[in-house]
């Protein structure tokens, strides 16, 4: 299954994802619609908007420096000593963002980066899950952009402020189930900013592989369905060129996972206002 969620005239709901059409599932919440039957007839793609696929996740997780390349790159806006140790920081919920919506420049910050990962959706509730039996509770695969403000990244021995601005948790188009994925090590992934290649990197690449994260992070806290897992992203953000490369408004920031699809979103101003609702 290719599980997405979308949005058609006023309606959102859950469907399974197929080359040109989405067929709409009967569930109407995460956990519903992973078990759910088809219940209508196949919609073109292109009368759709696909969502990000779980629309509040109760955790956002990321971690940092999981390739040892780019933990190379890293030591001017992060602590890459002890790799042995996971590094791990929360995204906000409100963070979250669809595969192809438009994407903040910080009102505050003008040090935007990209971070092009593979993201894991838990689908189980699991506590002290050993490696060996992580995949039990993966619900399945997509293709995220873990943006990050590097300037108040800096500001934060925690991270979480340059983290988790709004916008900057993309993930979709689908979550991909495990039976549709072939050989997961030599999975690629590549970003692209305004069509330049910027990252390369394979999941074999990690430093710390994904049953060896979920085991980690069990042994701290439960990890119940939807909960959504930033995996680590390649050399080649724009934090680690001579000088930086930091994205403007009007950049496109493309992330290209084998098997999963893409994301696209381009970088627009933040609209800056305050609202108090």
């Amino acid at each position: 299954m290719r599980l997405v969620r979308f949005q058609l005239g006023e309606e959102v709901q859950f469907g399974d994802l197929k080359a040109d059409s989405v067929v709409p599932l009967a569930g109407n919440t995460f956990d519903a619609a992973l078990k759910a039957a088809p219940s209508g007839d196949p919609i073109p793609l292109e009368d759709v908007t696909l969502l990000a696929p779980v629309p509040k996740p109760g955790k956002i997780l990321g971690i940092g420096v999981n390739y040892a390349a780019h933990a190379a790159e890293s030591v001017s806006f992060i602590d890459t000593k002890k790799p042995e140790v996971q590094k791990w920081f929360n995204k906000q919920v409100t963070a979250v963002n669809g595969p192809y919506a438009d994407v903040h420049l910080p009102k505050v910050s003008e040090q935007l980066d990209y971070e092009g990962e593979l993201v894991v959706i838990i689908g189980k509730r699991g506590r002290h899950v050993p490696p060996e039996r992580a995949f039990e509770i993966v619900a399945g695969l997509t293709v995220g952009c873990d943006y990050s403000v590097r300037d108040w990244q800096r500001a934060s021995q925690t991270m979480i402020m340059g983290k988790g601005f709004d916008t900057h948790a993309v993930f979709g188009p689908a979550i991909v189930t495990l039976d549709e994925i072939g050989d997961l090590p030599s999975v690629e992934l590549r970003t692209f900013v305004n069509g330049e290649p910027r990252q390369v990197g394979y999941v074999r690449d990690q430093i710390h592989d994904i049953a060896a994260q979920i085991a980690h992070l069990t042994a701290a806290f439960t990890l119940e369905p939807g909960d959504v897992i930033f995996t680590g992203t390649p050399a080649g953000v724009g934090a680690g060129h001579t000088p930086p490369k930091w994205l403007k408004a009007g950049d496109r920031v493309r992330v290209e996972i084998d098997g999963l699809g893409f994301i696209e979103n381009e970088i627009v101003r933040e609209p800056g206002e305050t609202i108090i609702a």
